[in-house]
């Protein structure tokens, strides 16, 4: 085993705090960091956790970011790891170490690169949506990958909310991308103006926003399948989204999106939801695809290394057997994590060779806001690849995250954080107004 530098211990280092690196440094703390058996370190760029697939509720303001982050420090003290700030910027595999980045809290410099060793490293840095070089795209849209590009959204949307209702000028939003990320926040936009029509004060609020969700391919949720995109998509339509698909942007300006056939899409505010990119920076001597993930094998290990490992969005796992990789969702993140979790203590006490991870598809779900949910059963059980919407539906994307929470936190604090939550909804607004 490559150790760089000389440690009493095995050092874990697990780079990103999202879905499974959160979910894998606690597992990984509370075993073999608890009894000493093993260093955990999380590095991250950031100091909260926040569940990726609620970033558009927080950037509509429909739901408490506050409320629902994690915080990294104080998480890490509870489950006998360690948080390091810092964010990649190379990994040296002949040394067994990572370079992190310089780091800066505002305008000021609060480390210059640091080298971390590993003996095992996890990669599980996330990805993000991809801009396919679009002119444009970098300086004129909103990205919601992080919990900051949805905050930075929020506060522009408050002002344009606000600037369109002393005016009383029309509000357009054209969102770029119809997967989970674009559909799910054309509702929760939709939400917001209902909830702000109810509060008064502005005559037909609720109908001065226009939403337009473009998709270049033939469908939205082109992932998904043909009944699930087909009911979003008349659920969305009735909401007044204006959904176009087979429509490529080929270019953005402060007013809007350019399309391929020279017509234009006018909005003020525009948001790139489209295709997916690896945060694969940094990672230069390990095999990556076209969209910048490691390419890994059976047992989440990157392709001809023994002692580094990469799971979630930053993967690229086909199966065997399989003639396309692994969905970037949560639900893979959330079992390629708790595989690791459970073979990786195993393979430092005993030498135990990691076993071929098996993905359990259980499904598949998209929540429109309060209006509706859609989806279909996994693999597994009587009623397997069935059609769910309404109610069930809804629930049972609601426990997903539940879930999450219980995984992270165990059920009594999760209990508690779920009764706060409840009591906080009961004596504040509905969406975020300041």
């Amino acid at each position: 085993m490559n150790t760089g530098t000389p440690t009493r211990k095995p050092r874990i280092v697990i780079v990103g705090g999202g879905v499974a690196g959160l979910l894998l440094a606690t597992r990984l703390g509370r075993s073999v960091g608890r009894r000493g058996d093993a260093e955990v370190i999380l590095i991250d760029r950031g100091p909260t956790h926040v569940w990726k697939p609620m970033l558009h509720t927080f950037a509509a303001g429909t739901w408490n970011v506050f409320q629902q982050q994690v915080q990294y420090l104080a998480h890490a003290h509870s489950n006998h790891f360690e948080y390091v700030p810092g964010s990649l910027k190379s990994v040296d595999t002949a040394r067994g170490a990572i370079q992190l980045h310089p780091l800066d809290i505002g305008a000021t410099r609060v480390a210059e690169e640091r080298d971390v060793a590993f003996d095992e490293l996890i990669l599980a840095h996330g990805s993000h949506a991809n801009d396919f070089n679009t002119p444009g795209v970098l300086q004129h849209c909103h990205f919601i990958d992080g919990q900051q590009q949805a905050e930075d959204f929020n506060t522009e949307l408050r002002a344009t909310l606000a600037r369109g209702f002393v005016t009383a000028q029309k509000i357009d939003i054209a969102i770029v991308g119809g997967g989970a990320t674009g559909v799910e926040l054309a509702a929760e936009l939709s939400r917001l103006m209902e909830i702000a029509s109810a509060y008064g004060g502005v005559e037909n609020v609720d109908h001065r926003m226009q939403i337009t969700l473009l998709d270049s391919s033939r469908r939205i949720l082109s992932a998904f399948p043909d009944n699930v995109a087909q009911s979003a998509a008349t659920q969305l339509e009735a909401l007044g989204v204006t959904v176009r698909t087979g429509i490529r942007v080929v270019a953005a300006d402060p007013n809007g999106f350019i399309l391929e056939d020279g017509s234009r899409v006018e909005a003020r505010l525009k948001v790139w939801a489209a295709g997916i990119c690896a945060m694969s920076v940094g990672v230069g001597q390990l095999e990556v695809n076209r969209s910048g993930q490691v390419v890994i094998g059976e047992n989440l290990a990157a392709k001809g290394r023994r002692h580094i490992y990469a799971i979630g969005d930053c993967a690229s796992l086909t199966p065997a057997g399989g003639d396309r990789p692994l969905p970037a969702t949560a639900q893979v993140a959330n079992q390629q994590a708790q595989h690791l979790a459970k073979h990786l203590p195993k393979f430092l006490r005993q030498g135990t060779p990691i076993p071929a991870f098996r993905f359990q598809d259980l499904g598949s779900l998209v929540s429109l806001s309060n209006y509706n949910a859609f989806g279909t059963l996994g693999r597994l059980g009587f009623f397997r690849g069935g059609f769910i919407q309404g109610k069930f539906a809804q629930l049972s994307h609601a426990f997903l995250y539940r879930r999450h929470q219980f995984l992270l936190h165990g059920p009594l604090r999760a209990s508690a954080l779920w009764v706060a939550e409840r009591a906080n909804a009961m004596v504040q607004p509905k969406i975020r107004i300041s």
